[in-house]
């Protein structure tokens, strides 16, 4: 009788390991998804300042070189 009870105690052990177990891996897996994904977003927002930031320079220097060279016109037709 003991030699039964200890074994269905054994088996009740692992089932519930077994499942403590799974809980843990699904945890685990879900915190590097997420993790992975915050990644992925923070890469994707600098990326975009970065962007951002060179078209505005380019906007700026062909605001400049149109206007120089529209003076630079103006100036040759006056002259």
């Amino acid at each position: 009788m003991r030699m039964r009870q200890s074994i269905s105690q054994f088996e009740v052990a692992f089932e519930q390991e077994t499942s403590l177990e799974r809980r843990r891996r699904e945890q685990l897996r879900r915190r590097a998804a997420n993790r992975s994904r915050s990644r992925r977003i923070q890469r994707e927002e600098q990326h975009g300042k970065v962007r951002f930031s060179v078209l505005a320079v380019c906007l700026t220097v062909t605001v400049v070189v149109v206007v120089v060279a529209m003076f630079e016109a103006l100036a040759f037709l006056m002259s």
